[in-house]
């Protein structure tokens, strides 16, 4: 069988872009189809010249050939010793900061407190005006990026698919900049127009909550765009363009408000050839040298449309709106194509859930979240909102008087484009949904960045919500290039004495910014867990700078004893039993959680350290770890292993950050941590910190069992419980609708947030029994926990070195284990019932042991207690 190359990458940035890139010798990374004694790598300049390059690894090779000048590129392909090249993948480097032209401005101040319009900015290139013929053109290249959000035409057609570019980062620090190939458009003719679509975006638009804030990052929309055409002799012409600008159809738009369009007001063949715009603008220039901030190459695939949902049901109501499901919780928003005389305004409205008969309309605070089209009387008229993004289910129709017709209406599906890695199943319809949730809550929050929520007026990068959820993150998705462009601006916003504000990018509108323990532990955790899973050490090293400031800021806040027992904490938030409106009142101590976490972020460091050949700061860190272990021993252990606070939370983290003196104590606090659960009627009680280690601190108490009873209750609060009453994604609270179908009264509530569906994890690394063993996947353990009246349940990981894959089913007492080894790991399988391990390699590997049967699995014990009356 012939061994075939299925992915090629460059960097870490698996499904990441690859033109316009900003390294000079990128590392290269491939998988296989089968093993293969070496393989050849071949790349063909744009010269024509060729180089070839022999390498037996398969991960992070180094750029085996000259480095890449600005500019400069080529096709790389790779086969694996005789065999089939793989299908060609374009390298090309960009600008190197060559930057010639200045920003383009229709717009440098705007009125305080309302959404503001849209712009459109038209130029006129004629190639012969600058002795360029269009057959010469060897290659032709724009390079554009903005203060704003932008969306490019060329000769009237769109000139990419990216969305809301170019995207959300810390634009005082740095943004970033989109490359488009523009060869075949310029060749076909001499005279083109460029036109762009401008708006506010994050740059000076309305973000944040409590009010937000308005032109955070300037005064200016603007537009940033270099256009170049290399010829066939080798020269290169950078073509100046003058810009003119005009008011667009979107006369108001803001992300969180809606955009309003009337399309009456397009000016016909506006970016086509021809069109008069005498009565246009010019724009403003502002010299690009007044803005420092670095602009970049895009870590990630853009933001674009991943796919359409069309309504499963629709009604009229007696108000005359028509209201559809689409069945499915997304970020997007709705594409229309009315049949109405010019004139017409139809309005979008847009809501995660329904209360009373109604859109619930009331989490969304102050994103509005309506769109409003003004119908232009053509035939064949279709609108999609351009700069704007909901978090929706429903959504009603207002102004719509023709019945509604197959397509006349469909869901459009908005994130980062993400290649998708990881997937479980089971034979429990409950934990198939539950899993289902979590992948699409984390599609709506990976807008860009690893955001809260998608829908209200919020939607930031908190850094503890990633922090908890990063290791589902990365089984669920190659979500590396997301990450490492988000912990560039982590580490830029950074202070300078090592705080980490508790959302990035950081949107200063009144909460408190202070440092604060598992959130601004997301500097550390996040490259850790990236390495971990990946095994490559450049993120440890790009981010180390940032992991130490954290660390020794917690270090000097505990005046170098290790008890962080001061200052602003959210501890275990989200806690069910705290009040609706004071999420952070947690019964678990919030100082221990902060010890508990600099305890495991100062370990993290030490490792890396050494990972890196820092051994003075390896022996340092390991020092501080120790001393912060031995602080929360003495303030928040008892001799026997009693924890203080004696919640599950304070026990779990105890156990799984394995903060115990010794294993007598460990064992007396897991005794005491299967009283609360069982006690609690195997309800959950955990928040933001606890629910992602719960069922792996029960497992460490032993008893797998106890953990099947958490996870699939199905009563309030449990995960299952919002499964029951029709999520499709998971809920911020555990009761964010009552069951009476209510919504939780609280001001925040949402119902997409992944925090706590990083239960994920643990479904495939338990449940199914697949989990890394070694960094990057080269070693695998396949400890599958059958149990739960479960009767199979299997998981597939994608790594980096090819399929890894784990399943078992259970069929009387034979249990049966299916388990795949990709190539370049090695694997161990241990069974369940007797810890036996059989050592795998790489392949498909079928195994058969014994293990009780469905029917003999035990039912949750009722120990006659509520919740509120467990005692000591």
């Amino acid at each position: 069988m012939t061994t075939e190359i299925t992915q090629i990458w460059l960097e870490n940035r698996r499904g990441g872009t690859t033109v316009g890139i900003d390294e000079a010798a990128p590392r290269l990374s491939f998988v296989p189809t089968a093993s293969a004694p070496g393989y050849e790598i071949e790349f063909t300049r744009d010269s024509g010249h060729l180089e070839t390059h022999r390498t037996s690894s398969t991960r992070l090779v180094a750029w085996p050939f000259a480095a890449l000048a600005a500019r400069e590129g080529g096709m790389l392909r790779i086969r694996a010793a005789e065999g089939e090249y793989s299908t060609p993948v374009r390298v090309e480097r960009g600008l190197g900061g060559d930057w010639q032209v200045d920003f383009a401005s229709p717009s440098t101040a705007a009125p305080q407190g309302a959404p503001r319009p849209a712009y459109l900015l038209r130029a006129e290139v004629d190639l012969g005006a600058h002795g360029i013929a269009p057959a010469d053109i060897a290659r032709a290249r724009v390079y554009a990026t903005a203060h704003g959000v932008y969306e490019l035409e060329l000769d009237g057609a769109p000139v990419s698919g990216d969305r809301l570019a170019p995207g959300w980062t810390s634009y005082g620090h740095r943004i970033r900049c989109q490359t488009h190939d523009v060869t075949t458009a310029l060749r076909d003719g001499d005279l083109h127009v460029f036109g762009a679509w401008l708006a506010d975006g994050w740059y000076r638009g309305h973000i944040g909550f409590d009010g937000g804030v308005w032109d955070l990052y300037g005064t200016d929309v603007s537009l940033l765009l270099q256009l170049e055409a290399t010829t066939a002799d080798g020269t290169l012409h950078v073509i100046p363009l003058r810009w003119r600008t005009h008011a667009s159809p979107i006369t108001e738009v803001g992300l969180y408000e809606g955009e309003s369009y009337d399309a009456r007001l397009l000016p016909d063949g506006w970016s086509l050839p021809g069109f008069d715009d005498a009565t246009w603008d010019d724009a403003h220039v502002l010299d690009r040298s007044a803005f420092p901030a670095a602009i970049e190459a895009p870590t990630a695939l853009p933001v674009t449309e991943i796919e359409t949902l069309q309504p499963v049901t629709s009604e009229r109501l007696p108000s005359g709106r028509i209201r559809l499901d689409f069945g499915q919780n997304i970020s997007g928003v709705l594409r229309i194509r009315p049949r109405a005389a010019a004139g017409t305004v139809v309005r979008l409205h847009h809501a995660e859930v329904l209360e009373n008969g109604e859109l619930g309309t009331r989490p969304l605070r102050a994103a509005f979240s309506v769109d409003t089209y003004t119908c232009s009387g053509a035939q064949g008229e279709e609108y999609t909102p351009r700069f704007t993004i909901h978090g929706f289910q429903y959504a009603e129709l207002e102004g719509w008087d023709d019945d509604l017709e197959p397509g006349d209406v469909e869901a459009v599906v908005i994130h980062t484009e993400m290649v998708r890695t990881g997937w479980f199943a089971s034979s429990h319809e409950g934990l198939d949904q539950l899993h289902s949730n979590v992948l699409w809550s984390m599609r709506d929050n990976f807008v860009d960045l690893p955001t809260d929520c998608p829908q209200r007026d919020e939607r930031v990068g908190w850094t503890g919500d990633i922090q908890v959820f990063a290791p589902t993150a990365l089984r669920l998705f190659a979500a590396h290039g997301t990450l490492t462009g988000w912990l560039r601006d982590l580490a830029a916003e950074q202070w300078d004495s090592g705080h980490v504000p508790q959302f990035i990018p950081w949107v200063e509108c009144g909460f408190p910014n202070f440092p604060t323990a598992a959130w601004g532990d997301a500097a550390v955790v996040v490259p850790w867990e990236m390495y971990r899973n990946d095994g490559d050490l450049t993120v440890l090293a790009d981010q180390y700078d940032s992991m130490r400031a954290w660390v020794d800021l917690v270090d000097g806040l505990t005046g170098h004893t290790g008890l962080w027992n001061h200052g602003f904490q959210l501890g275990d938030w989200l806690d069910p039993q705290a009040p609706p409106d004071h999420p952070g009142d947690s019964h678990t101590d919030r100082y221990l959680v902060a010890t508990a976490y600099h305890v495991k972020t100062a370990r993290i460091l030490a490792e890396v350290a050494a990972l890196l050949g820092r051994q003075e700061d390896a022996a340092h860190y390991g020092a501080v770890a120790a001393r912060a272990t031995r602080a929360f021993q003495d303030e928040f252990l008892t001799p026997s292993g009693r924890v203080v606070s004696d919640t599950a939370t304070s026990i779990a983290v105890a156990l799984v950050f394995e903060l115990f003196a010794d294993e007598r104590q460990a064992a007396r606090a897991g005794e005491r941590l299967l009283h609360l659960v069982g006690h609690g009627g195997f309800h959950i009680s955990t928040g933001f910190v606890g629910t992602p280690i719960i069922c792996d601190a029960l497992i460490r108490a032993g008893s797998v069992d106890y953990a099947y009873h958490l996870l699939l209750q199905q009563e309030l609060p449990s995960w299952l419980y919002p499964v029951t009453m029709g999520a499709t994604t998971i809920w911020e609270r555990w009761d964010s609708m009552l069951p009476d179908g209510s919504i939780n009264p609280g001001d925040m509530t949402s119902f997409n947030h992944y925090a706590l569906g990083a239960v994920a994890d643990f479904l495939h690394r338990e449940v199914a029994g697949l989990a890394p063993a070694a960094p990057g996947w080269t070693g695998i353990r396949f400890a599958p926990h059958p149990g739960g009246g479960l009767t199979n349940a299997s998981a597939a990981y994608d790594s980096v070195l090819g399929r890894a894959a784990s399943g078992w089913r259970r069929e009387g007492t034979t249990l049966t284990i299916e388990v795949e080894v990709p190539q370049g790991a090695t694997g161990v399988v241990v069974f369940p019932e007797t810890g036996e391990e059989v050592p795998v390699g790489p392949g498909a590997h079928t195994l058969t042991t014994t293990f009780r049967s469905v029917g003999d699995d035990p039912a949750a014990p009722f120990f006659g207690w509520r919740r509120e009356q467990v005692d000591a």
